[in-house]
């Protein structure tokens, strides 16, 4: 297929955090708010006045000085994010928002903040916590929280309007970006999809790490060019497969997978549209705080939620999404020494293998890929048994 009009342009704005939309914002005068998981709802620090970016690390090398802070058996994400706040990487930031999600992320960001690795002046850190359960009790306190660690420090801090006009413009807008993401994404349902899983993968990931508004003249004009564009008459690719599991903001993770022989239809992993690119549906009788957080806490996938019903519906969800993007096979991956995503790989796989009868591949990886041979030999593998099934009927 003939390459996207602004494909380098999306790869290079993921080379850098402080990118030039970041830049751009700043000079603005807006607030560059960082965010380091989903259960920090975005929306919330896309006010007026505010913009938030996701943390990553690209093309981190040694994590010698993280691993000194947070030992070697800590997740190389979390070390990746604190060795690049140590190397100065995050300097653009204003606030810094960070979930209970999970106690290597609390480490590293207290790390940070121990360290003093944020030179600017009025800089702010909150630590928020978040539900375990999706019930009342967990909504409560969820609604409880964005207010004090979310909303109020940026309006006492900056004086940004946190009215329920400026939220319901920051739903609108994020709406906006998502309507687009989700019409590109249904591309993928295609039998022979006019897009790739690495391009798809570079669209969800720049909509996460730049200004919202100023990202999407590029989302709108990329979907008006794949609305006529051809796809290969013969497909590259041998199987298509769903990747599912914890955090990958790695592009070489897809794209070395594409390169095996896979094609990624569907992409239910942190960072990814499934859930994470859904739009935010709003009723004029509620509080838009408490509807924006009941989207969050519903919507989540996320294996911190522990009540049997949530553990249940992710795998019902998975399936679900490998059935409609039409998907050969399932790849279940996980960062290495990351807890609540080993447990739900191991558990997840089982089901999803024995109940749905979908081929998985399971892997634990670190968090860049680079060229791993060892794990293009793995996916080239599962390619090869999923071609096998196929020609076995299914067994």
């Amino acid at each position: 297929m003939k390459d996207l009009k602004h494909l380098f342009t999306l790869e290079r704005l993921l080379d850098d955090v402080d990118n030039e939309l970041v830049r751009k914002a700043q000079e603005d005068g807006r607030k560059c708010i960082g965010n380091i998981c989903f259960q920090t709802p975005e929306v919330l620090m896309d006010l007026p006045g505010t913009f938030t970016i996701r943390l990553r690390a690209p093309r981190s090398g040694s994590m010698d000085m993280a691993t000194y802070y947070m030992t070697s058996f800590l997740c190389e994400f979390s070390r990746a994010i604190l060795e690049r706040a140590i190397e100065g990487g995050f300097e653009c930031l204003d606030a810094l928002v960070a979930p209970d999600g999970c106690t290597m992320i609390n480490r590293c960001v207290e790390n940070m903040e121990l360290l003093n690795t944020m030179p600017k002046e009025n800089f702010y850190y909150q630590y928020l916590e978040v539900p375990m359960k999706d019930d009342d009790n967990g909504l409560n306190l969820y609604v409880s929280e964005c207010r004090k660690k979310i909303l109020q420090p940026l309006h006492d801090t900056f004086g940004i309007d946190i009215s329920d006009d400026a939220l319901r413009t920051a739903v609108e807008n994020y709406n906006k970006v998502c309507r687009v993401i989700n019409e590109i994404g249904d591309y993928r349902k295609e039998d022979n999809p006019r897009i790739t899983g690495y391009e798809f993968h570079l669209i969800t990931m720049a909509s996460h790490v730049c200004p919202k508004d100023l990202l999407l003249p590029i989302l709108e004009e990329t979907l008006e060019e794949l609305k006529t564009r051809e796809p290969d008459e013969k497909p590259p690719y041998r199987a298509r497969v769903a990747v599912v599991g914890s955090e990958i903001d790695d592009i070489d993770m897809i794209k070395l997978i594409e390169e095996s022989g896979a094609l990624v239809v569907a992409d239910r992993y942190c960072y990814g549209s499934l859930p994470g690119r859904l739009e935010i549906p709003l009723n004029d009788e509620e509080d838009v705080l408490t509807q924006i957080c009941r989207h969050y806490m519903t919507s989540s996938q996320c294996p911190r939620q522990m009540n049997y019903k949530k553990v249940q519906s992710r795998k019902d969800y998975i399936a679900k999404i490998a059935k409609e993007y039409k998907a050969d096979g399932i790849i279940f991956e996980q960062m290495k020494f990351c807890d609540p995503w080993a447990y739900e790989r191991v558990t997840g796989s089982f089901d999803l293998r024995e109940k749905f009868n979908y081929p998985v591949l399971t892997i634990d990886r670190p968090y860049t890929v680079g060229i791993s041979g060892q794990l293009r030999t793995r996916v080239q593998a599962f390619v090869e048994s999923v071609e096998i099934k196929k020609i076995q009927g299914g067994k």
